[in-house]
């Protein structure tokens, strides 16, 4: 992890790899944002017409180097683009300043130390560039040539992440400015933490292994954790998780984080779906559409990351979090299509489409939620391709059975840089998933697919229960180049939405 620090140093004296500015696009070229005026003093005040000269515009995302100039104790000037600038007397952008610490960070990939000298103009900033930094510096190196074991391990290219960033202009006895950096540290450590889950590959990730790091953590954090396994789940009547799991050789289980604190006056409950592998089942995937199936407990892994975030930022609301491991194989004892599944609330589902699977081990894990009536109920769940088709690869769709609690999360996904749209659950689409032989079928109309699997998760939610549903399916996996603090791979999508909540919560501001 890269080590984050606050310093109010001059930038000229700092022993550094580099000083990273930002510029920002003007209407007459590129201008040098505050934060870096020693910098731009030491060029004698043409910083702007020299980054212009090299081709910079301040686009979001650019990155321009040169020499630092006479007298720094660092050799290099990293100058990087935040887009437009702000309208006047405004600050910029949270969001833009976590895109341009996470595009600079990953750009001094084999550096030792940074300092970054971007706009800081409260606390809220400082939290901002800190997790900009540590989540762009991530790498997931663990499967190439040597492993990393510490700040000095390389990977096989010989380049290790960015080891430590030190913010100019956040006040180290400042306590809001030392609050907002370990509010940052915790997130992003345990949003990277999610982002590992999600790249391990499923022949070293299975439910039992993934159970294994959720109750390793727990005993560090101290979270209470329960675990059951397949005779559990049996003895329980869990017919979702066992039947998506009958498949496979790796048996499934349920895993029930418990953070408490006593001065807590809400509950929430965290449901994540997690999939370990996902080939359909007998409904098997075509080739071509396997081999990034590892991502399919993303939704466990945010929820397991957030609970333990919570947990270390002590906040003042009971969170559980409830991770529905199973990996979903064929097999001669794999679930069929036709057969019907008694689930835990007690109804039955007729299984059309065993590749529609995450919507069966979510609904054990919701009605077990729901069993402990808290103040509401968040799942988060890689769910359908529908929602990817509606919303594209790095938007998540909301859909809740109540308008104001949708636009809480939808705000709250907002606040944090997490793109999120609300989504409708039309009643009419219920009907579709009338089943001649159960309760109701796992698959409805073909029209709104995303909408039907909320429809579905609903059925399983507690009378009377606030929820709300995340369907993360486009971004939870980044399958193209890496972008701002966003690298290739897992991304940790909804972490920080769902420890925001927590803190709205704790706060009295969430219902």
């Amino acid at each position: 992890m890269t080590a984050l620090t606050l310093s109010t140093a001059a930038a000229p004296g700092l022993r550094a790899d580099a000083i990273v500015i930002g510029v920002a696009k003007g209407a007459q070229g590129p201008v040098v944002t505050p934060g870096a005026e020693a910098v731009d003093k030491a060029y004698d005040g043409r910083l702007a017409g020299i980054l212009e000269t090299l081709g910079a515009t301040g686009a979001e995302g650019e990155v321009t180097k040169l020499p630092a100039p006479a007298g720094f104790k660092a050799p290099l000037v990293l100058a990087v683009g935040l887009g437009g600038e702000p309208e006047k007397d405004a600050s910029y952008d949270a969001e833009a300043l976590r895109r341009a610490a996470g595009v600079a960070a990953r750009a001094l990939t084999g550096s030792k130390k940074a300092a970054f000298a971007l706009p800081l103009t409260d606390a809220g900033d400082i939290g901002a560039v800190a997790e900009g930094v540590a989540l762009g510096a991530y790498s997931f190196d663990t499967y190439k040539g040597t492993a990393r074991t510490g700040s000095d391990a390389k990977a096989k290219n010989g380049k290790a992440p960015l080891a430590e960033a030190t913010l100019l202009g956040g006040k180290p006895r400042d306590a809001a400015h030392k609050a907002a950096l370990a509010r940052a540290a915790a997130v992003t450590d345990e949003l990277n933490r999610a982002r590992d889950l999600v790249n391990t590959p499923p022949n070293d990730l299975n439910p039992e292994a993934f159970a294994a790091i959720a109750q390793a953590a727990a005993k560090e954090h101290g979270i209470k954790v329960q675990v059951l396994d397949e005779k559990a789940l049996a003895k329980g009547g869990y017919g979702g998780i066992l039947g998506v799991g009958s498949g496979s050789a790796s048996a499934p289980r349920l895993v029930k984080l418990s953070y408490t604190s006593s001065k807590a006056k809400k509950h929430l409950a965290f449901v994540g779906k997690g999939i370990t592998y996902d080939s359909g089942g007998i409904s098997l995937k075509p080739a071509g559409h396997n081999e990034t199936m590892k991502c399919d407990m993303s939704g466990a892994a945010a929820v397991f990351a957030a609970v333990v975030a919570v947990a270390r930022l002590g906040l003042d609301v009971n969170v559980t979090g409830w991770l529905a491991l199973a990996e979903n194989m064929p097999s001669g004892s794999a679930t069929r299509p036709g057969d019907v599944l008694r689930m835990y609330s007690g109804k039955t589902v007729e299984v059309l489409n065993t590749d529609a699977e995450g919507r069966l081990v979510l609904a054990d894990a919701l009605w077990a939620a729901s069993a402990e009536n808290p103040d509401a109920i968040v799942d988060v769940a890689t769910l359908t391709g529908a929602m990817m088709l509606a919303l594209g690869n790095r938007t998540f769709g909301i859909m809740a059975n109540d308008d104001a609690f949708r636009s809480a999360v939808h705000e709250a996904a907002e606040e944090v840089g997490e793109p999120a749209w609300p989504m409708p659950l039309p009643e009419h689409l219920r009907k579709g998933m009338d089943s001649p032989v159960a309760d109701i079928a796992n698959m409805g109309e073909r029209m709104g697919g995303g909408l039907v699997a909320g429809l579905f998760l609903k059925e399983f939610v507690g009378e009377g229960i606030t929820w709300a549903h995340l369907d993360i399916a486009g971004p939870a996996f980044n399958e193209g180049g890496p972008f701002g603090y966003t690298p290739k791979g897992g991304t940790g999508t909804a972490v920080r939405t769902l420890v925001r909540l927590a803190e709205l919560t704790a706060a009295g501001d969430l219902g």
